[in-house]
C-alpha cells in the first residue's frame, strides 16, 4: 500500500494505491490520522480509491473510523473513483450512506 496526498483549497485529497486489507489497514489508519493531526484547518477529506485493487472489511473499518473522527471535527468526507471491485465492497457495506461518492 502506498499513500499520496495533496491539499487544495482546504481539501485533503488522499490517494490510496494498492491493497487495503488486514495487513495494511492499521498503518494506513496511522498515516491518515497523522495527516489529519498535522492539517487541522482542512474542511474536507476525499479518499481517492482509483488505484485500490482490493479492499476487505478491515479497509471498510478504517474508512468508518476516519469518518467518525472527521465528523467530530466538523469535516466532511467523500469517496472518489473507486475501482469496480472496491465499489462492490463499498456498496454492500452501506458506506455511501455516510460517505458519498464524488
Amino acid at each position: 500500500m502506498n499513500i499520496k496526498y495533496e491539499i487544495i483549497e482546504g481539501r485533503l485529497y488522499i490517494y490510496l494505491i494498492g491493497e487495503l486489507d488486514e495487513h495494511y489497514a492499521k498503518p494506513v489508519k496511522e498515516y491518515i490520522d497523522k495527516l489529519i493531526n498535522d492539517n487541522k484547518y482542512i474542511t474536507c477529506v476525499i479518499f481517492n480509491m482509483s488505484k485500490v485493487g482490493f479492499m476487505d472489511s478491515t479497509g471498510i473499518g478504517m474508512l468508518l473510523g476516519r469518518y467518525k473522527r472527521l465528523k467530530k471535527m466538523g469535516v466532511c468526507c467523500f469517496i472518489e473513483n473507486p475501482t469496480p471491485s472496491v465499489e462492490k465492497v463499498i456498496e454492500v457495506s452501506g458506506i455511501y450512506e455516510i460517505m458519498p461518492k464524488m
